[in-house]
């Protein structure tokens, strides 16, 4: 029997929907580029050995900030910074993922939930802010990691207040009414002097004071740890930004988990089911509007994590940090990694955070590379949509893939009675 007459498609003037070849294309794996190579030979793997694998990469990955190779180094900048920068990008680019990838709700203002967690912390710790309660019911020694909850609890109420009347809307007018709440928490930010300290911003944000000693009086955490080059002992090696990183990535580690248990769940199905047509999920019984403001809220949350992180890394917050490019950026890694895959965007946030800093020490005519910076970026966007709108990574359909599994299951049998009839 050949493929044509397996085909549930007629196909037009002898030509084959282009559709056909996706849904139901020869039973051969069909790589679509690395991506696809890595993902099946992920997939292939038993849990046990996927953790044999996961552990060692993760521990190369966290030694690479004290020992950088000359090709990875940034020079002029600090490596571990910018794998600290990486991590809390790759948070970010994860909760949006959830948003944009999974659910296919367009948010532009995505920053604006960044600096509601960023905020929070800030109006908690900061001497600069009325509401300070360091010294209080918060002990110094542990008001940044106390504030961490409270900042996640506060994105994710903001998350459910803007999403419950807005979440009926789609494609265009709810990216302008996001868009519009992320601008509306930097006027905010900027408008209240009284609380926020208006332009002048919050500073001496607490952070972990772990590590304390005569050596490091700050702590590990402490911007003024620069780290010791001539030990071993990697703990006294490691820089602040280092310290960061290690602490981002156990954190990117958990939301991973968390949101991959997620999306293998109904909620998963649902947002997939969403994402690719929702009234056809609206029709097959899914309660779009509430798994939209799942969607929504979780990662409201997530992006009110990294805010924090940003405020305790930085120990400095101000309005002109929560910018709508600010915003454009976070979508930038989420659309060049390929929306819908949690690896993917990691590597798009990776990209965002690394380039401009590996290039800042490139001088073209006495400018450096570095900032031009969105421009290269706006070209790459622009090349992407041209010859790979699904982004590096793309997602896989899994819908589709458990159709195309059904699909076979169906057609062997037939396909065998149809050989044993010939013969």
């Amino acid at each position: 029997m050949t493929d044509m007459a397996r085909s549930p498609r007629t196909p037009h003037k002898g030509i084959l929907p282009p559709a056909w070849k996706q849904d139901f294309g020869p039973e051969a794996p069909r790589g679509r580029g690395i991506g696809d190579g890595i993902r099946n030979w992920w997939a292939g793997l038993t849990r046990p050995a996927q953790w044999a694998v996961g552990v060692p990469i993760i521990l190369v990955l966290a030694i690479i900030p004290l020992y950088p190779p000359p090709l990875l180094d940034t020079p002029g900048t600090s490596f571990g910074g910018v794998m600290a920068q990486f991590a809390m990008y790759a948070l970010i680019a994860i909760g949006l993922n959830v948003v944009v990838g999974q659910a296919g709700l367009l948010d532009l203002g995505y920053v604006g939930f960044y600096a509601v967690g960023a905020y929070t912390v800030g109006l908690l710790t900061s001497p600069n802010s009325p509401w300070n309660q360091t010294g209080g019911w918060l002990s110094p020694k542990w008001a940044w990691l106390l504030c961490v909850p409270i900042a996640i609890l506060a994105t994710a109420i903001s998350g459910l207040i803007l999403g419950t009347p807005t979440l009926r809307l789609r494609g265009d007018y709810l990216a302008i009414v996001t868009l519009g709440f992320g601008e509306i928490v930097r006027l905010l930010a900027d408008n209240l002097p009284d609380i926020t300290n208006g332009s002048l911003g919050l500073s001496r944000i607490q952070y972990p004071k772990l590590g304390e000693s005569d050596s490091h009086a700050g702590g590990y955490f402490s911007s003024g740890n620069l780290g010791d080059k001539h030990t071993w002992n990697p703990l006294d090696h490691a820089n602040s930004g280092t310290w960061w990183f290690w602490l981002g990535m156990v954190l990117v580690i958990i939301v991973l988990m968390f949101v991959g248990n997620l999306e293998r769940s109904r909620v998963g199905r649902a947002w997939v089911a969403i994402r690719e047509d929702e009234d056809a999920a609206e029709i097959m019984g899914v309660p779009t509007f509430k798994f939209k403001l799942w969607a929504f809220t979780i990662g409201a949350a997530i992006g009110g994590l990294s805010g924090a992180l940003y405020a305790g890394q930085v120990q400095f917050i101000n309005p002109q940090g929560f910018n709508v490019i600010n915003s454009m950026l976070f979508l930038c890694a989420v659309v060049l990694g390929g929306q819908g895959n949690k690896l993917g965007v990691i590597v798009g946030a990776f990209l965002i955070v690394y380039l401009p800093n590996r290039f800042m020490s490139v001088n073209v005519g006495g400018q450096s590379l570095g900032d031009y910076k969105y421009l290269f970026f706006g070209l790459t966007l622009v090349v992407l949509m041209i010859f790979r709108p699904q982004g590096l990574f793309p997602a896989r359909q899994k819908l589709l893939a458990y159709g195309r599994q059904v699909y076979r299951a169906v057609r062997r049998p037939a396909a065998a009675q149809a050989t044993g009839a010939g013969q």
